[in-house]
């Protein structure tokens, strides 16, 4: 492995447990927690393809609104305004992996760390000051100043701009294996962290590392210096 001069994190998935929202959608809709939260999940997702495939966009606030609208009428539950504010509003409070914070500090020392997300920097801004993570990152990336989503290259392009470093010593950092293609195929080194045991993508863009959590990654960096 070639030395890392910057390490760069996806958020959510990789840092925050998007599946923390279960508790929130429990509350409200009693008995779908799990299965309202990951369909909400997958749809959020599926609509930044879509939107980028079709050269639209609108940003990860309103996709994730959307994705919400369609998952309540898909589940036949009454997502009225205030149960939609509430929801949206959770999903700017997710809950950080349980090493986040202690693997985050340790290599805050060593590395520059950024965030690079499909997440509008008001959400980011959001979500990393209620868990107290902030101030460990550099920069935080959206893709907004691009408007289009993650995998598209110009999205990790916003790396290179504001890094004066080497593709492959950029350390990219996601849970997400199709982002993890985008990276690779990018010429970022690649760093999975693969905490459900996935299967790899058949594209041949494997990750270079494949991880189990984010204390793996510093033990990893650590062994390599």
């Amino acid at each position: 492995m070639r030395g890392i001069d910057v390490l760069v994190f996806d958020a959510y998935g990789t840092l925050f447990d998007v599946n923390s929202i279960s508790q929130a959608v429990e509350a409200v809709f009693p008995g779908k927690g799990t299965t309202l939260s990951k369909l909400w999940r997958t749809k959020q997702i599926e609509y930044t393809w879509l939107l980028s495939l079709m050269g639209r966009y609108l940003n990860f606030e309103e996709v994730t609104r959307r994705a919400l609208r369609y998952t309540a009428k898909a589940m036949r539950v009454d997502l009225n305004a205030e149960i939609e504010r509430e929801l949206l509003s959770a999903y700017n409070h997710l809950k950080p992996f349980p090493e986040t914070v202690e693997a985050l500090t340790t290599l805050y020392k060593r590395y520059p760390l950024a965030i690079l997300s499909n997440g509008t920097t008001h959400m980011l801004e959001a979500v990393t000051s209620h868990s107290g993570i902030r101030n460990l990152f550099q920069l935080i990336l959206s893709v907004d100043s691009v408007r289009i989503y993650k995998p598209s290259p110009r999205v990790y392009s916003l790396v290179m701009e504001a890094f004066d470093v080497d593709r492959r010593s950029v350390g990219f950092v996601s849970s997400n294996a199709w982002d993890i293609a985008g990276a690779k195929a990018f010429g970022f080194s690649t760093f999975w962290i693969n905490r459900a045991g996935q299967t790899e993508e058949a594209l041949d863009l494997n990750a270079d590392f494949i991880l189990t959590d984010l204390r793996d990654l510093e033990r990893l960096l650590r062994s390599k210096t």
